[in-house]
């Protein structure tokens, strides 16, 4: 089975995994799901992610993670940029989300960053996801 969006489908994953509270997930490896990943790992989103190598095949096992209250600590994950339709934001149009209380994940000239690095740099760029 092939996917076209490897991001939407890791999103996705995470977002089913985290429903059904299960521990940890597998999504299919590429660059940008890896950077999404590791973003998501440093702002607190998930417990942890790790690539995984198996001959050719890679893939990225994901740790969720969860409150006090077996509750999820994404509360939404959400795909803004897809392959039908791009969407592009300046540098100041990507200062905040959710009042401080979010990420927005950005795919710049310099990589993948998250809103804040985006807007300390003064670059804009593609937005992928948002998540608070």
């Amino acid at each position: 089975m092939a996917i076209n969006d490897l991001v939407s489908d890791a999103l996705t994953r995470i977002r089913n995994a985290g429903m059904r509270r299960l521990a940890t997930t597998t999504l299919v490896h590429s660059k940008s799901v890896e950077a999404v990943a590791n973003i998501l790992v440093e702002k607190g989103y998930l417990e942890s992610a790790n690539v995984i190598e198996d001959g050719v095949k890679k893939t990225i096992k994901v740790a969720l993670k969860y409150d006090d209250n077996e509750k999820n600590v994404i509360n939404e994950l959400k795909r803004v940029s897809k392959p039908g339709r791009r969407i592009y934001k300046g540098k100041d149009e990507i200062k905040r989300f959710k009042n401080g209380y979010g990420t927005i994940i950005v795919s710049t000239s310099r990589g993948v960053l998250p809103n804040d690095k985006a807007y300390e740099l003064g670059i804009g760029g593609e937005v992928m996801c948002t998540v608070w």
